[in-house]
C-alpha cells in the first residue's frame, strides 16, 4: 500500500522509530500518540503481513483525523479516544497484550498548531483552551487570568524552562484579561524585547502552560510504568521527545529499570541490597538519537526531537 501525501503532520524520525521497533510482520504494536497517524501508517506496512496498531490519543479531532486515514487497514488499525494514562486498561480491554512495541511521540501535531481553534498555537486570536480532551480540567485562560504573579513564575520557569519567567509573570498580570493565544504571545513577546533565539519568544510559555492544562509529565511518568509491563519479551519502547523536562523523565525511567539495584546512595553501604529492584529493560542506545540535517531543513518542527530506545528483558 502506497504512502498517500495527505497527511498533514510529518512523522518525526520516522525510518530511525521503524528500526527502533524493530518493526516485524505479524507484530502488535501500540502507538500511544496517535496524532494524525503518520507513525502508525508506517509501523502497519512495515509489519504487513498480519500487523496491527492500537493507537490512542486524547483529541478527539486527531481521533477522527487517524481513523480516516487509516481505514483501508480495517481491523488492523484500532483507534481510540482516550488518554495514554489509560493505556495498561485499554489494551486489557481489546486484549490487545504482550505487545512487540510501545511508540510514545511526545510533540504536538501540526493539526494541532495549524489547524485548532483551542489556543496551541500564539499565530492565531484563539481562545486560550490548551485542553487535548475538551472534557476534562482548568483550561489555558484559567491558568493565564486566576494564577497569582508568583505562581505563573514558578510554573513558566519549572514547566518551561524560561529564564525570563518573573518577566512574563508580571507582564502577563500586568494585561489581564488575556482572552485569545495570540494575545498571550504578544504580552510575551513585549516581555522579551532583547530576545534573540530562533524560535518565537513565547514558546516555552505555550509550552509550560499547555504541560500545566493537561497534567502532562505526570500522565508521562504513569504511561511509562504501564508501556513495561505490556511489552512481549524482546519487546521495544521507543519514545520522542521535545523539551529537557520530558526527556530527563524517560532518561531517568529507562536508566532506573534497567538497574537490579536502586537502593538510595546512602544506603549503598549496606551489604546487601533492600529495594529488591529487578531490571526489566536494557537499553538499546546510551545517548539518544537526533533528527538527520536533511530532516530538520524538510522538517523545521523536528529540530528537537530526541528519541530514546528500550528493549523488555
Amino acid at each position: 500500500m502506497t504512502e498517500r501525501s495527505d497527511i498533514h503532520h510529518q512523522p518525526v524520525m520516522l525510518n530511525e522509530t521503524l528500526a527502533a521497533l524493530n518493526v516485524q510482520p505479524g507484530g502488535r504494536y501500540i502507538d500511544a500518540t496517535a496524532g494524525e497517524g503518520g507513525h502508525s501508517r508506517a509501523i502497519l506496512q512495515a509489519s504487513s503481513p498480519g500487523g496491527q496498531v492500537l493507537m490512542i490519543d486524547a483529541d478527539p479531532e486527531a481521533v477522527t483525523v487517524a481513523s480516516e486515514r487509516l481505514k483501508t487497514y480495517g481491523n488492523a488499525a484500532l483507534v481510540i479516544n482516550e488518554n495514554f494514562a489509560d493505556m495498561r486498561a485499554i489494551a486489557k480491554r481489546f486484549d490487545f497484550m504482550p505487545v512487540h512495541g510501545i511508540l510514545f511521540d511526545l510533540g504536538m501535531s501540526s493539526l494541532q498548531l495549524d489547524r485548532e481553534t483551542r489556543g496551541f498555537s500564539f499565530r492565531r486570536p484563539d481562545p486560550l483552551d490548551m485542553r487535548f480532551s475538551m472534557a476534562e480540567g482548568p483550561t489555558a485562560s484559567d491558568i493565564v487570568n486566576q494564577y497569582s504573579e508568583n505562581e505563573l513564575a514558578d510554573l513558566i520557569y519549572r514547566l518551561g524552562d524560561e529564564k525570563a519567567s518573573r518577566h512574563i509573570a508580571y507582564a502577563i498580570v500586568q494585561n489581564r484579561p488575556i482572552a485569545t493565544s495570540m494575545q498571550l504571545a504578544q504580552v510575551v513577546a513585549e516581555s522579551k524585547r532583547n530576545y534573540k533565539k530562533q524560535i518565537h519568544p513565547a514558546t516555552q510559555t505555550f509550552q509550560a502552560i499547555r504541560i500545566a492544562v493537561n497534567n502532562e509529565l505526570r500522565i508521562l511518568e504513569t504511561a511509562l510504568e504501564q508501556a513495561i509491563s505490556l511489552l512481549g519479551y524482546s519487546g521495544r519502547i521507543a519514545v520522542i521527545s521535545y523539551h529537557s523536562i520530558e526527556d530527563r523523565i524517560v532518561k531517568n525511567f529507562m536508566r532506573r529499570e534497567a538497574q537490579d539495584c536502586i537502593c538510595p546512595h546512602e544506603e549503598l553501604s549496606m551489604p546487601l541490597c533492600t529495594c529488591k529492584h529487578q531490571a526489566t529493560i536494557a537499553r538499546i542506545i546510551d545517548k539518544p538519537l537526533s533528527p538527520t540535517e536533511a530532516e530538520i531543513r524538510f522538517n523545521p518542527r523536528s529540530r528537537s526531537a530526541k528519541l530514546r530506545v528500550a528493549e523488555r528483558i
